[in-house]
């Protein structure tokens, strides 16, 4: 960015530099490209004794322009099959929501977006997410994905294993 820094790209600028002098277990996050500090890529590692463990799975943060007083998008770009993520890698959870009331009324809106929000506080919660053994079923993003494990556990773990299997392969090509 040639102009002059702004809020929002001094504060990511601050959480990247953080991120990188101390990194956090579980994931690695960096720009994918050095020139605009709006765009970045993430490795989560699976979560260790859970479905996804063994897994590298890489995502894109994208953050407004008027971040942090909005919240970023997140999208896997290793095929994901979850309750939660959406078919093509879109994140669903509570704090990826934009601030204020849900109108559905499934959100109490302080589980939702609050500019004290970190990049670190979004990956530590979708970490947890992918070690949850029960998905938010209420209010799915991938019908088919909360359905199977509804319906056919074994089945969704399966996949699920093939996916992990899959990112593994993929993560070293």
């Amino acid at each position: 960015m040639t102009s002059t820094p702004t809020g929002n790209t001094l504060i990511l600028r601050r959480q990247l530099a953080e991120l990188t002098k101390r990194p956090v277990e579980g994931f690695s996050a960096g720009l994918v490209d050095d020139d605009n500090l709006l765009e970045w890529e993430v490795m989560i590692i699976g979560p260790p004794d859970t479905m996804y463990e063994g897994g590298f799975f890489k995502a894109r943060l994208s953050f407004p322009e008027d971040f942090p007083l909005n919240p970023p998008k997140m999208r896997f770009i290793t095929p994901m099959w979850h309750p939660n993520i959406y078919a093509d890698g879109l994140v669903c959870i509570s704090i990826l929501h934009p601030p204020g009331e849900d109108q559905y009324g499934y959100e109490d809106s302080g589980e939702r977006w609050l500019p004290v929000h970190t990049v670190e506080s979004i990956l530590l919660s979708v970490i947890s997410l992918l070690s949850s053994d029960s998905p938010n079923l209420d209010s799915p993003a991938n019908v088919d994905a909360a359905k199977e494990v509804r319906e056919d556990f074994p089945t969704y773990k399966k996949k699920v294993r093939r996916l992990v299997r899959r990112s593994a392969e993929e993560a070293f090509d």
